[in-house]
């Protein structure tokens, strides 16, 4: 059993305490906001591009609703990711006629470009990817592929996960509005915890927290040991 625990950590299985309501909560709001996005896809490029697209926006889906609170899920992210890789997949499709040298291109800069935009959206690659592989499509529609269907798609997006996770007092989006975020107190001293009382509060928490317990203890250890080192030069 010690083995099999040790594997699947370094395989990365965790083990998430988080509540079936939850997990099915994620599945709902996938299922509406995937309607909604493809149905308007659909009718913006037919039902061929629509299949292209909806794979970007599927894989926001995923981390709007089950991960709602991740700085990857916050509505610049979402906007700005998609809008700003948009607009480097139709560049690149528009600059460079060799496909397998666009791809890539797009991809790359998207990130880059995400970076600097400070809006980094996991999504935006597979955005940008798209607008390579439906190049027939965007060499049509040029930078409008940009506005029509991406900016609208990636708007829905948002507006049903404000809508749809507002439904949850639980959930957190936008993060920046949620009413019972904390106050940070930098003066504010943290006594020390035993792990059956962080895994009891990330239990209550009740949603996918994309930072792994480890890192979160690690946090915490070197805060703690940073308390100490202060008190010793005291």
């Amino acid at each position: 059993m010690a083995m099999l625990k040790s594997l699947m950590r370094i395989a990365g299985v965790e083990a998430h305490p988080v509540s079936h309501t939850e997990r099915l909560v994620s599945v709902a709001g996938g299922l509406v906001s995937i309607g909604l996005v493809y149905w308007i896809s659909r009718k913006a490029m037919g039902a061929e591009a629509a299949l292209f697209l909806v794979a970007s926006m599927g894989a926001s889906a995923v981390l709007l609703f089950a991960s709602p609170h991740s700085a990857f899920s916050q509505p610049w992210n979402v906007l700005g990711g998609h809008v700003l890789s948009a607009i480097i997949g139709v560049a690149a499709v528009l600059l460079i006629p060799q496909g397998w040298l666009a791809a890539p291109l797009a991809v790359g800069v998207a990130i880059g470009i995400m970076h600097y935009g400070n809006c980094i959206h996991p999504p935006g690659g597979a955005t940008a990817l798209t607008a390579v592989l439906a190049a027939p499509v965007v060499r049509e529609s040029g930078f409008m592929f940009v506005l029509m269907p991406v900016l609208l798609n990636a708007g829905i997006m948002v507006i049903v996960a404000a809508a749809f996770n507002g439904l949850f007092k639980w959930r957190r989006y936008p993060a920046a509005l949620y009413a019972g975020e904390p106050e940070v107190d930098d003066s504010a001293h943290y006594p020390d915890i035993s792990h059956a009382e962080f895994v009891a509060a990330l239990a209550e928490i009740d949603t996918f927290i994309d930072v792994s317990e480890q890192d979160l203890l690690r946090i915490y250890g070197l805060v703690t040991r940073r308390e100490v080192d202060h008190s010793d030069e005291g």
